[in-house]
């Protein structure tokens, strides 16, 4: 078997590189709170104590992802030979089980503005502060998913998706506290504020789940396996074929494993060349990945039935 890793060229991004974009969601985090607060302050609506609560979240979910950051960057060691890179995953959790706990507080704050439901005041200055406090997230939500995604970062990733969601929360907040300001409905307030925590409750019951599955070593997306498979077919012919195809992820990095099948009567020296270029060729095709191949003779019955999975075959 023959194993490769990512060479300096590859484009994988650097640990001070992501954690600049960290900072930031922090930054946005803290504005945001201020903001959001002063807007809650402003109007006595439970409704936007909800939003600037959510924000309370954000900058928690942010601190985690900024630690998980620099523990993701330090490099394979003898204690953990892959990397690190599953740090991120556990970053996305906790912002996932913080939501929870957000929602709580939020529901809570909401059942008892419902029995004793308050006016409003200042709606206005409150709804101004509150859409600029949406800005400003809406701006580093959307930077932070182009990142992440770019990137291969689950926090960034994870962290952008919750600003998003944020800012939709908002939205849905201003519309409602206009709409008890007009209609003069106080018990609307706080049905906005619960329709706030049910929703953010769904955003962080998708993050737990996608942060377990990844931390259970899921396969590849389906395009990146295909991207693998194309590079396996130029090679394909009739002395090489390939079978056994494995993938996982790990933070900003990505696993291929495979069997090369070639003839029996081929020297080690000609086998090695060519498991050389296979995974020179998925690694370009495919940055920051680690690939790994297993040469068998393809005349040997063995050679197919040594393995209980395989990616491509299955059309995953």
């Amino acid at each position: 078997m023959t194993s490769s890793t990512p060479p300096p060229r590859d484009p994988a991004p650097s640990g001070g590189s992501l954690l600049r974009f960290a900072w930031l969601s922090v930054a946005a985090a803290v504005v945001t709170i201020a903001l959001k607060t002063t807007a809650w302050q402003l109007t006595g609506s439970v409704g936007l104590l909800s939003d600037a609560a959510e924000s309370g979240v954000n900058l928690v979910a942010a601190v985690v992802t900024l630690l998980a950051l620099r523990v993701a960057a330090r490099p394979a060691d003898a204690g953990h030979h892959f990397g690190h890179g599953k740090a991120e995953y556990f970053s996305a959790a906790v912002e996932g089980f913080m939501i929870f706990v957000a929602a709580g507080v939020i529901l809570v704050t909401a059942v008892g503005r419902f029995l004793d439901p308050a006016p409003l005041e200042s709606v206005g200055a409150g709804l101004a502060v509150c859409v600029l406090a949406s800005m400003v997230n809406g701006a580093v939500g959307l930077l932070l998913i182009r990142t992440g995604r770019a990137r291969g970062s689950a926090g960034l990733l994870a962290d952008g998706k919750h600003l998003m969601t944020d800012v939709w929360t908002s939205v849905g907040v201003v519309v409602g506290v206009l709409l008890v300001a007009v209609t003069r409905i106080e018990r609307l307030d706080p049905v906005i504020a619960a329709a706030v925590g049910v929703n953010i409750m769904v955003t962080g019951v998708g993050l737990v789940r996608r942060s377990l599955d990844a931390l259970l070593d899921s396969a590849l997306p389906p395009q990146d396996i295909g991207t693998v498979s194309a590079v396996l077919e130029t090679f394909r012919g009739p002395q090489v074929d390939f079978h056994g195809l494995q993938t996982r992820e790990s933070g900003q990095y990505r696993f291929v494993s495979v069997h090369l099948l070639v003839p029996g009567r081929w020297d080690v020296r000609r086998a090695h060349d060519l498991a050389e270029e296979v995974e020179a060729a998925v690694r370009d095709a495919l940055p920051r990945t680690t690939v790994q191949t297993h040469i068998e003779p393809r005349e040997d019955e063995r050679s197919y039935d040594d393995h209980p999975y395989d990616a491509r075959r299955a059309g995953a």
